[in-house]
């Protein structure tokens, strides 16, 4: 019989910011857990008490599990499934899915760890699948653990999709609105309910595929409704209304709700656009064309030339002038790139070959491995110098509080572009800036 007080033996299988996230709160709740990550230097990294990717708090709850004894780091399964107090009880699957080319995800590292779980576990396991997966992954991975599972140990899979926000990931560990879980046995899923006893937040249990839904599902909406709201600002800017208004109004209604009602220049980051995608593939792989969701994916890719199309209009030839651009990660509070709407934004601007000069207050280390022929510059001010236009792509809290005269005085032309409606129209104008917001 499982206590809800008991702390459990857990191995987390990837250490990105899903994974580690994982890792690092399952220790705060007072379970032992070993991280496993296949890049050896990441490891070290995390040993040496360096943190690899930026999410606020989760530096200090790492340091916190390790010399509390309860968080280690290992680079092999074989190694992360065994933990001082005894063999791994439970197992979380938190490794990448990317896209392939035709919007798929590429489960190739959930199905390595599936093998690699199969043959060193040593009793009954609980395996449950954190990352975000399409459905029938769970038929799959059960099916690999059987295959290679040669001592015929007992196990279960669940599905555990999960719902951090990047930039707020350990309060939405802590304070989660709901734990979904699915599964198909009654054991499984009480080991998982004790597990997440301490959070005391309402618990779904279903089956296995209705849980692998809900994530891409949940997702897809959200993208959507962002997809609306931009649509919704394209109209705004031909009629002259206030997209910023038309979205207040909507979000008081109770049955609507304000949340993913901000226009701006398209969603990015790694969980929106990949699992609309996915979502989308799986319908059609089933037979069923989704087309809403071609839509969603075609107004946001129409959104990310939002800057381009301005800075035509407002600067006419483009070939080398000078823009400014303020933020690169998808969003505040985190360093996380992967399709970031600012990727495709200086694309465009280099293919116009315009000069790009880019600030971020935390982005700035992995953008300059990631970017070519732009300049970084050290803050806000150094990155409007001589700009003919100043573009705000990610609405860091540091850029609410900008001196806006200084800013201007230092630009060549005072055109500022605000791409997530930061910024008061009257208080940019009244500075002297030529002021274009989304949908305003």
């Amino acid at each position: 019989m499982v206590k809800k007080k008991d702390s459990f033996r857990i191995s987390v299988i990837g250490t990105g910011y899903v994974g580690l996230v994982q890792g690092a709160c399952l220790a705060k709740l007072g379970h032992s857990v070993n991280c496993v990550d296949s890049d050896l230097k990441k490891v070290n990294m995390l040993k040496a008490g360096k943190i690899p990717i930026y999410e606020p708090g989760l530096e200090a709850l790492v340091h916190q599990g390790v010399k509390q004894g309860r968080l280690r780091f290992c680079s092999t399964i074989a190694d992360g499934l065994n933990l001082p107090n005894g063999p791994a009880q439970v197992v979380f699957i938190a490794v990448g899915t990317p896209p392939r080319s035709d919007g798929s995800a590429d489960l190739t590292s959930v199905e390595n760890v599936a093998e690699q779980v199969a043959l060193h576990m040593k009793e009954y396991m609980v395996v449950v699948d954190k990352s975000t997966v399409p459905v029938e992954t769970g038929d799959w991975v059960e099916r690999v653990i059987g295959r290679f599972n040669k001592r015929k140990i007992p196990f279960d899979v669940v599905s555990n999709p999960e719902f951090l926000r990047e930039g707020t990931a350990i309060e939405d560990f802590m304070h989660p609105d709901r734990i979904v879980l699915g599964a198909a046995s009654e054991q499984a899923t009480k080991i998982l309910k004790a597990i997440y006893a301490p959070l005391k937040a309402p618990v779904l249990v279903t089956d296995i595929k209705s849980a692998e839904l809900i994530k891409h599902a949940c997702n897809s909406f959200l993208a959507t409704r962002v997809s609306f709201i931009n649509s919704v600002a394209n109209l705004c800017e031909k009629v002259g209304a206030d997209v910023t208004l038309v979205a207040k109004g909507m979000g008081m209604d109770p049955r609507i709700g304000s949340a993913f009602l901000s226009a701006g220049i398209g969603f990015g980051g790694f969980c929106l656009p990949k699992d609309l995608e996915a979502f989308y593939w799986i319908s059609q792989k089933k037979g069923y064309d989704f087309e809403l969701l071609r839509v969603v994916k075609e107004v946001n890719e129409y959104q990310k030339q939002w800057v381009l199309r301005k800075l035509e209009e407002e600067l006419w030839n483009l070939e080398g002038k000078n823009v400014g651009l303020l933020g690169l990660a998808f969003k505040p509070n985190t360093d996380d790139l992967r399709l970031a709407p600012s990727l495709d934004i200086i694309r465009q601007l280099q293919e116009k070959k315009m000069r790009v000069r880019a600030y971020d207050p935390v982005a700035m280390p992995k953008a300059k491995a990631l970017l070519r022929g732009v300049e970084f510059a050290k803050n806000a001010y150094d990155c409007a110098k001589d700009a003919d236009c100043l573009v705000l792509v990610a609405e860091w809290k540091e850029f609410e509080k900008l001196d806006f005269k200084k800013i201007k005085h230092s630009m060549r032309t005072p055109l500022l572009l605000d791409g997530r409606n930061l910024f008061d129209p009257h208080h940019a104008r009244e500075s002297g800036f030529i002021y274009r917001g989304v949908g305003r």
